[in-house]
């Protein structure tokens, strides 16, 4: 034991010990080479100690002359020591995630706790390193103060992970549609009130309307609105929805245990609160006395089947084309329950600029690969200022929906995700309103992240 005491406060071993594993994490893992300049501190800690000469003996000096010194570098030093370490976790290695909407229900319920891991897909280094830590896009107690500087912007990075995205988990991104905001409407979509304006006044002076009338501001990718879906589809598949089923690759999606889906509910006499409560149904409507609109997975349909005074339990399926559908083109005919089909782009795969695949493909190509698009009257492209008859994708891509498929804001309304806006799986719940649900309960629940049927 003594020996390996001594061996543990020598200081040739401290030094090789640290010094592995800053390289190892901050110079290897990142791929950034001008992180070994860090290590310069390492061995001035251990050898040359230059900076506890020149700061070191002077602080210790005011400590002893003053108390209240003492007492606020004590505690200084510990909440940086603390706030440097939790932001490194939150940064490589996983971060907590609280469910806000129901559009996951019944798979995951509003206010669930997630743990969402970063190493399980690579963390990605932050796009605006220079930010106020453990927020996310505005300062504390405010609605519009931005809590980042764009002074350092850096480019789409994403470490080495355990493993790429695969169907059907559970994956938290940055909203693709989020790159634009109205900061006193932060609760609507940009580009669904651009819409609305543009229908009514024009597509010009609706845009100049819209801007009078709100505050529009940019986001950069990491500080843009933190969603949680299920990747149905990955790079390179083609999705198709067939009556609310979906379909990848001409095979239909592995079934998902809580999916929900809108029903239409007939009944003889109304229903009880207390009946709609027992049964778990928090999302309903209708009520006057034979007539209800309940979102419901299967357990609980076919449970209401099961009553006395349901006459009816059918599923409701949208028939007419949507205009709020990506890409909000209603002569494709698509809604929300038919839709597609349409192929999820693969990085390195090249498609014909036609002007069917910019109608579906453009937003990725100009927005969030940074190119210069331009479609002129005759049909050709201009891209970056060149013609250009076909295009080369630099990023995978991915088709994320909720297992709310009648509540649920996803791939089918704006489209396609990004790599470089994918924040983490979705491992585990950490705590949950169902205790079934909460850690450690479920350690052995795994329904929700592994298991389909």
């Amino acid at each position: 034991m003594e020996k390996i005491k001594a061996i543990l406060r020598n200081k040739w071993f401290g030094f090789i010990f640290w010094s592995l594993l800053y390289i190892l994490w901050f110079v290897v893992w990142t791929g950034n080479l001008w992180l070994l300049l860090g290590e310069l501190v390492i061995v001035d800690l251990y050898f040359t100690h230059f900076l506890s000469r020149l700061i070191g003996r002077r602080n210790r000096e005011w400590c002893r002359r003053s108390p209240t010194y003492k007492f606020i570098y004590e505690w200084v030093n510990a909440i940086v020591f603390a706030t440097v370490v939790a932001s490194l976790i939150h940064i490589f290695v996983f971060q907590m995630y609280v469910i806000p909407s129901s559009s996951m229900e019944s798979s995951l319920l509003i206010g669930d706790y997630l743990y969402v891991s970063k190493v399980a897909y690579g963390p990605q280094m932050p796009n605006t390193p220079v930010s106020f830590p453990f927020v996310h896009h505005t300062m504390p107690f405010s609605q519009t103060k931005k809590s980042f500087s764009e002074c350092i912007r850096w480019p789409y990075h994403r470490l080495k992970g355990l493993r790429s995205i695969e169907r059907n988990d559970v994956v938290v991104f940055n909203f693709p549609a989020g790159d634009t905001v109205l900061l006193q409407r932060q609760d609507a979509t940009y580009y669904d009130v651009l819409r609305e304006y543009q229908r009514t006044l024009g597509a010009r002076a609706g845009r100049e309307k819209l801007f009078r009338d709100y505050t529009v501001i940019t986001r950069p990718v990491d500080k843009r609105e933190n969603y949680i879906k299920r990747c149905v589809a990955i790079a390179g598949d083609s999705l198709k929805i067939v009556g609310g089923e979906v379909y990848v690759n001409d095979e239909p999606q592995a079934p998902v245990e809580g999916k929900q889906y809108m029903y239409t509910v007939m009944t003889s006499s109304p229903l009880s609160k207390y009946a709609i409560d027992k049964l778990g149904i928090t999302e309903w409507s209708g009520g006057n006395g034979s007539n209800y609109y309940m979102l419901l997975d299967d357990e609980r349909a076919e449970e209401l089947r099961r009553m006395g005074n349901v006459l009816a339990v059918e599923r409701f399926i949208y028939e007419e084309p949507n205009r709020e559908v990506y890409p909000h083109d209603l002569t494709l005919g698509w809604n929300q329950d038919n839709y597609g089909p349409i192929w999820i782009p693969a990085r390195g795969a090249t498609i014909p600029l036609t002007p069917e695949n910019m109608r579906l493909y453009r937003r990725c190509i100009e927005v969030y690969e940074g190119n210069r698009v331009e479609e002129l009257p005759d049909g050709r492209v201009l891209l970056n200022g060149q013609p250009a008859a076909e295009y080369t994708f630099r990023m995978n891509y991915y088709w994320m929906m909720g297992d709310n498929r009648h509540n649920s804001a996803d791939s089918r309304f704006w489209g396609f995700v990004p790599e470089d806006h994918i924040v983490g799986r979705a491992s585990f719940i950490w705590l949950s309103l169902d205790a079934q649900k909460s850690f450690p309960s479920n350690i052995r629940w795994n329904r929700l992240f592994t298991k389909v049927k």
